[in-house]
């Protein structure tokens, strides 16, 4: 696996925008964050949707072209040394996104897709699977064999909340080291697990206030890794931009957040 946990025990951060907009605004992030995670001795996995297929409405946008984005999460890498992550929707998408990047994420609606899953494993790539929010953090356990009785051993798990009502999110922290237990590493999505789906508008709504609390609490309880979806200017972003952290705002997190993984160590 990819290194997730450096030598002093520190959480690792998957972070970056929702969907690949262009490729000047994902070097741009990218190379805010990693200077951030540099100083301050996180591992990071830069993160990035290639295409989004789950949207409220058809006019939704979805991405600029698979290989254009895919494209530019390759010279992400290229250009900042830094792992990848993006989402994969269907099997056939499994063998052409691990071209371009190390790690492939199953949205948590698909997360019982045994197709998906299986395709996702034989590629040999990190697997990170969201926890779907309908499920409970025990049975995840199923969504972690499939994977390594295809013979892969590279999963990561990520919860993103639970669904409470037509419209909310609630996040309950004993699925973390519930999780933990299965042996793999967990991380906690900090963005998602805060936004307000369903909305009759047709746009999800969010609560990115909370980030902050979400990502303590996290690390207070032991999350190995963090998940956080992050733009220069959320009101202007293509994909969720009501629950993502401005960019700005990223780096003191980050210390604040550092110091509590210090403290609970």
């Amino acid at each position: 696996m990819i290194q997730l946990l450096n030598p002093d025990g520190n959480f690792f951060l998957m972070a970056g925008p929702c969907a690949i907009e262009s490729e000047e605004i994902a070097l741009q992030i990218a190379e805010k964050i990693t200077g951030i995670t540099s100083r301050l001795n996180i591992p990071y996995i830069f993160k990035g949707s290639y295409r989004k297929a789950n949207r409220s409405k058809g006019s939704s946008f979805t991405g600029i072209g698979d290989e254009k984005a895919l494209k530019i999460l390759a010279k992400v890498k290229s250009e900042f040394g830094v792992p990848t992550v993006t989402d994969i929707h269907e099997s056939h998408e499994a063998a052409m996104a691990a071209e371009y990047v190390d790690v492939l994420q199953i949205p948590a609606f698909l997360c019982r897709q045994t197709d998906l899953l299986i395709a996702a494993a034989k590629t040999g790539k990190v697997v990170n699977v969201k926890k779907g929010q309908f499920l409970s953090a025990g049975s995840m356990i199923h969504a972690v064999d499939k994977i390594k009785e295809s013979g892969n051993d590279q999963v990561i798990l990520t919860d993103r909340g639970n669904t409470f009502g037509y419209q909310d999110l609630i996040v309950d922290y004993r699925g973390i080291p519930e999780m933990r237990a299965f042996g793999v590493p967990v991380v906690m999505d900090c963005t998602h697990s805060l936004q307000q789906p369903n909305q009759a508008s047709g746009v999800t709504g969010g609560k990115p206030e909370l980030i902050e609390t979400i990502a303590k609490a996290a690390i207070a309880v032991g999350a190995d890794g963090l998940f956080i979806e992050t733009h220069p200017d959320p009101k202007c972003a293509k994909s969720d931009g009501a629950n993502m952290l401005h960019l700005d705002l990223l780096e003191d997190l980050l210390v604040k957040l550092v110091r509590i993984r210090d403290a609970v160590r």
